[in-house]
């Protein structure tokens, strides 16, 4: 079986501008394509688990997201550091736009996105790490096995009361670097 390293999108890996949908609005993160290349020297696939409500709500398209993350891609591609797997949900169970308006499985902080990855890479759970800036992220990795969690990102102080047994650190290059620290 396979390990992976789980990440949302807005505000771990780029600046979250509120509902980043196209590539003028697209930042990283210091720090992220070097935290995300050595995961994978560490054996971690490298698996993007994005909400996407911009879509539901009208912000931007399907197409747009999908024009965003090639180019966030070429990006990490620099840096060995792309993404093995991305899976996004673009529901909202109140969608301005009627074919998204859905409760469905993907939306975290339900689990279906990590489930779903679990069955393509044939992943351990108990092996995965999950990296979110909100506590509905490390919720739905924890609904699907994973016990690894980090919060990471500006929201700390409102989010971390939400979600107990997450490691509270500012960015995820500071996560990184604990987590090689403690596999030496």
């Amino acid at each position: 079986m396979n390990k992976a390293a789980f990440f949302d999108r807005d505000g771990v890996i780029n600046i979250d501008y509120g509902f980043v949908g196209q590539i003028e609005n697209y930042d990283l993160i210091d720090g992220v394509p070097q935290a995300l290349c050595l995961l994978r020297e560490l054996g971690y696939y490298l698996v993007l688990v994005t909400n996407q409500s911009g879509i539901a709500r009208g912000k931007y398209t399907e197409s747009d997201f999908f024009k965003v993350t090639s180019f966030m891609q070429a990006n990490l591609s620099l840096y060995d550091a792309c993404f093995d797997k991305v899976y996004f949900c673009p529901h909202h169970p109140s969608a301005d736009l009627p074919q998204y308006r859905c409760e469905c499985e993907c939306r975290k902080p339900k689990s279906g996105m990590f489930l779903q990855a679990k069955k393509e890479l044939n992943l351990d759970m108990s092996q995965c790490l999950m990296f979110g800036d909100h506590a509905s992220d490390l919720i739905a990795a924890k609904n699907a096995g994973i016990s690894n969690l980090y919060l990471v990102g500006t929201h700390l102080k409102e989010e971390s009361s939400k979600i107990d047994s997450a490691e509270c650190l500012p960015s995820l290059w500071e996560s990184v670097k604990k987590i090689k620290n403690e596999n030496k």
